[in-house]
């Protein structure tokens, strides 16, 4: 028995020995292979973006008429689409109350006046004392002062054309009663037409005053040409947008009608694909490969066409950019370049 122990020792050890390093090995993790992607070199290149937007065409002036005072029209003249000089009686309102004030007015003036030389006579040979005449001078300022008064409500019964222009369809008859809340017609200033629209706050570089666009109205194969002059100053918060205004260079296009704009400009710098951008909360990134890792970097992008956009810091010329496997790497991870594109 006790040689039979002896003999079988080594075979325990062995056994044991033999576990152990099935364990080791068992216990050991293997290393995540390198995500693979495929990178562009960052380089200045020339770009040409072509933006479209809507537009809508607006007169150079535009009004709605309304009166001043509330009364009965006595006199109309607001031929349908007519054209009208500035300062064209368009209609009037009754005055004949303002009328017979302003009578009562002068011939009470006319006896003033005649009174006051009278009293200015008579206080040269110290006729009367000084508060007497006063008392008739300031009867007479009164007095004009109520016809100013008076000429004034009298030109409010009077409506005119502001500027030149044309006018809009008649919305009232003669003899109406209107009041300052009607509307009896629009004017129009037809001979200068301007354009409003609205781009995305990325292309605030391409907007610039004097630059020349081109406009095309639905149904139209025609391009026409208008300059732009102003700028809002203000981005819309809550559309991002900023509001430009461009004035029509040639052609007729009637007001209120909805247009395209185009406009585009060609420049110089580092474009990569939209699908590189890996959208964030406060900035946008990107993914670069340095010696086999991924480097994440903010950006700041520029403009933008439906598949590449412009990076304006960043990136530098040389770098290599991921633009496909973006979502499965990640911050200093191992990456293996599959494929590089200039």
């Amino acid at each position: 028995m006790r040689i039979r122990m002896i003999l079988g020792m080594p075979l325990i050890v062995a056994a044991l020995i033999s576990c152990k390093s099935g364990s080791n090995d068992k216990g050991k993790v293997k290393g995540k292979p390198p995500v693979s992607v495929d990178v562009i070199v960052a380089a200045d290149s020339d770009f040409s973006s072509d933006i479209e937007v809507n537009g809508t065409v607006l007169s150079e002036e535009m009004i709605e008429l309304h009166p001043e005072i509330s009364g009965r029209i006595t006199y109309l003249n607001i031929p349908d689409g007519a054209a009208v000089k500035s300062g064209t009686i368009l209609a009037r309102i009754n005055d004949a109350d303002l009328q017979a004030q302003m009578q009562q007015q002068k011939v009470q003036l006319d006896m003033a006046e005649k009174t006051e030389l009278r009293l200015r006579q008579l206080l040269a040979v110290n006729g009367i004392d000084q508060a007497t005449y006063d008392a008739a001078l300031s009867q007479v300022n009164l007095i004009e002062a109520n016809i100013g008064v008076l000429n004034a409500q009298i030109d409010k019964t009077i409506i005119k054309a502001p500027f030149s222009g044309r006018l809009g369809l008649r919305l009232v008859s003669e003899g109406a009663y209107v009041s300052p809340a009607t509307v009896i017609g629009t004017l129009q200033q037809t001979d200068r037409i301007k354009i409003d629209f609205s781009v995305p706050e990325a292309y605030e570089s391409l907007v610039k005053i004097g630059k020349t666009i081109s406009i095309r109205t639905n149904g139209s194969s025609e391009n026409l040409t208008a300059t732009i002059n102003a700028i809002e100053p203000q981005i819309n918060t809550a559309t991002r947008n900023i509001r430009v205004r461009a004035r029509l260079n040639d052609g007729i296009i009637s007001p209120g009608a909805f247009v395209k704009v185009f406009f585009s400009e060609k420049i110089t710098g580092i474009v990569i694909p939209t699908n590189a951008i890996i959208p964030d909360a406060l900035s946008n990134q990107v993914v670069l490969v340095k010696g086999g890792k991924a480097v994440f970097r903010n950006v700041e992008t520029g403009i933008r066409t439906i598949d590449a956009v412009e990076i304006t810091s960043g990136v530098q010329t040389g770098d290599s950019v991921v633009v496909s496997g973006v979502l499965y790497v990640r911050p200093n991870g191992d990456v293996k370049i599959k494929k590089g594109m200039k």
